[in-house]
């Protein structure tokens, strides 16, 4: 599961549980993103910060693991670097799903090597309340003229607790409103202790 996670949140944790029971994962390891390619003039808090806010919100869940593969590779964050090195770690018979937002996977033919990257693993793409379902697979083959991409390999879950956003969490600590339930408590301890989201600093969009 990849991401800013600036902060993660409890729609993070969510939709990493509920796609682990739905399509029985052995686990699922959260990624942070370095320098994701489409968001290269947003800044971000420090990786050292995210990576630890992951580490304190998956705390005491042994399904749920955090890598720092990103935070350490050179150049732009690519989904198919990472998806290669985890075949790698794992071996090439390992199967992988990649747990993304609905919202991005409308845009993966624009992403670095695309029909690999479907070669790689399959997709779940995690929907908001609302998002209707069938837009997925409605807008993917206008994108596909081609015929190249197996788009057999991307599956839609829809989580309610997607309406959290860490967009609306990082504005609701910049402007001193109440967050607190939108995020675990140790993460929550976190980002006050360290001050993160100060007024007068801007974040990305998630």
């Amino acid at each position: 599961m990849g991401g800013t996670f600036d902060p993660i949140h409890i729609g993070h944790l969510v939709t990493a549980e509920e796609a682990r029971c739905q399509f029985e994962l052995d686990k699922v390891i959260f990624i942070p993103s370095a320098r994701p390619p489409h968001k290269t003039d947003s800044p971000h808090s420090p990786a050292s910060d995210r990576l630890r806010m992951v580490e304190l919100a998956i705390s005491r869940n042994p399904f749920l693991e955090v890598s720092d593969m990103e935070l350490g590779r050179e150049g732009l964050s690519y989904t198919v670097d990472t998806l290669r090195e985890l075949h790698r770690i794992h071996g090439l018979g390992a199967e992988l799903f990649f747990i993304t937002g609905a919202d991005a996977i409308l845009e993966i033919l624009t992403w670095k090597d695309p029909a690999e990257l479907l070669a790689e693993a399959k997709f779940i793409a995690a929907t908001r309340p609302g998002f209707p379902l069938e837009t997925l697979r409605e807008a993917l083959p206008e994108r596909n003229s081609g015929g190249e991409i197996a788009l057999e390999s991307v599956y839609s879950m829809e989580i309610p607790a997607l309406a959290i956003s860490s967009t609306d969490i990082r504005a609701r600590a910049t402007e001193g409103r109440p967050f607190r339930y939108l995020v675990r408590d140790a993460v929550w301890e976190y980002i006050k202790a360290k001050g993160l989201y100060l007024k007068g600093e801007q974040r990305p969009s998630e």
